[in-house]
């Protein structure tokens, strides 16, 4: 990748959609994104009620300090019964013969994630209930958990395999959200935990929901092969779903976060030693968080549209409405990197600067500072650049300005809805949209 047109050959990234720009002039110079095509076993069941209830919290404080939307829906009602089993149905998913493969395989599960992504799915797939709905030629699945192979050759010697029968589901009596838009929803948290499992060993990273990260724990050899079995695992009962279309998009995914983590490790698309700020620098580090953070965020809310035989118009909304979303989700993220201390975060604040990398804020503070660029060449390795980098940043506007894109993502999600039949699940999207804005974890 020694230039942006090699980069674009070696990622092989197909040409943007026009709803990717901007519709603040601000911002409408900016080329956007462009999409391609641990220490105990088998947790008790009253250790998996705790972890329930502390995942629900943690989603709930992670949104505490944002203003009362004046909707007044909180997103976690409406979906409450169904990630109350979230946790347990994602464990039995990941149980393997294997007990210590078993145990690391399992440890990001037991902390307290946010679920995001798994109630964006939910959300969507309950908000697309009432819509207008199409028949499709392909096959649904009733049970989501039947083999497509027979049972003795996908079992063959692992007898202890525990996808040769079904997880225990309980009934949640919601009969909006299908079984496979529920097994969707367990689909998305695979991944996305399969690729922080990975991006903390790449980053070296000491820390993950205020515990000690995976790699810290278990090693980086078990870390890393706990995530490949976990995306194992996620397209075993990908492959279960029998939608072809949204095999192709969750398979994509998984390309798209490896295609970003390739980005990442370069903060321009020539990676020169001494760059200028100009317009792809902007682009390349847009394209890089879609595919990294969007991606998955976007396909997943299309693909809950697609099992529930919606419309094209729909499908379409659905998928915006995620790449927005997302969009903006990481931007806020890489916002409170700047403004927000290591415990609030749960993580060490100021990481992406350790790890040499120009987000948002850094990014729009260069373009007034070229002293800047020096720094970001040589990826704040010497002493003092981290500091000197942070402060620059927050001397500039860089902040205010990637609050203002941030909410020009969130506008066109909510643009995107709009034309959804009003539904406390609606709502709970539009909630979303506010409470990303002001998050502070």
């Amino acid at each position: 990748m020694s230039a942006p047109r090699a980069r674009a050959s070696a990622l092989a990234i197909t040409s943007r959609p026009p709803s990717y720009r901007s519709s603040c002039s601000k911002y409408a110079h900016i080329p956007p994104p462009r999409p391609q095509s641990i220490q105990a076993c088998l947790p008790s069941q009253r250790r998996h009620q705790s972890s329930v209830a502390a995942a629900i919290q943690t989603a709930k404080h992670m949104f505490s300090n944002a203003a009362p939307s004046p909707i007044g829906i909180d997103p976690l009602q409406s979906v409450a019964k169904e990630l109350k089993f979230l946790t347990g149905n994602i464990q039995q998913l990941l149980g393997s013969g294997h007990p210590m493969l078993d145990t690391v395989a399992k440890y990001y599960t037991q902390s307290e994630g946010k679920y995001v992504r798994p109630m964006l799915v939910l959300l969507m797939s309950q908000a697309t209930a009432l819509t207008v709905k199409q028949d499709r030629s392909t096959p649904r699945a009733l049970d989501v958990d039947s083999p497509i192979s027979p049972s003795a050759v996908l079992s063959d010697a692992n007898h202890s395999s525990p996808l040769t029968s079904p997880p225990t589901v309980d009934d949640t009596s919601d009969t909006t959200v299908l079984p496979s838009q529920r097994r969707l929803a367990e689909i998305t948290e695979l991944i996305h935990t399969a690729s922080l499992l990975h991006d903390d060993v790449i980053d070296n990273s000491i820390s993950r929901r205020s515990a000690p990260s995976a790699n810290i724990q278990f090693g980086n050899k078990m870390a890393v092969l706990a995530g490949d079995f976990m995306l194992g695992r996620a397209s075993v009962a990908l492959a279960r779903l029998r939608d072809p279309e949204v095999t192709e998009l969750l398979a994509t995914v998984i390309a798209n976060l490896i295609e970003g983590e390739f980005m990442q490790l370069r903060n321009t698309a020539s990676d020169e030693k001494y760059p200028a700020y100009s317009q792809e620098t902007m682009e390349y580090y847009l394209q890089k968080t879609y595919l990294k953070s969007a991606s998955l965020i976007s396909k997943s809310t299309r693909a809950a549209a697609i099992l529930g035989n919606c419309s094209p118009d729909v499908v379409d909304a659905a998928y915006s409405y995620g790449k927005n979303l997302g969009l903006a989700f990481q931007l806020v993220d890489d916002m409170l990197d700047y403004t927000v201390s290591g415990a609030e975060l749960g993580k060490p604040a100021g990481a992406d600067l350790e790890l040499g990398l120009a987000t948002a804020p850094l990014l729009f503070a260069w373009k007034d500072n070229k002293e800047l660029g020096t720094l970001v060449g040589r990826r704040f390795a010497e002493q003092g650049d981290v500091k000197r980098a942070h402060d620059l940043v927050i001397q500039s506007n860089g902040i205010e300005q990637t609050r203002a894109m941030a909410e020009d993502y969130i506008n066109k999600a909510r643009e995107a809805i709009a034309f959804f039949p009003e539904s406390q699940a609606k709502a709970g999207l539009l909630d979303m949209c506010t409470k990303v804005l002001q998050r502070r974890k």
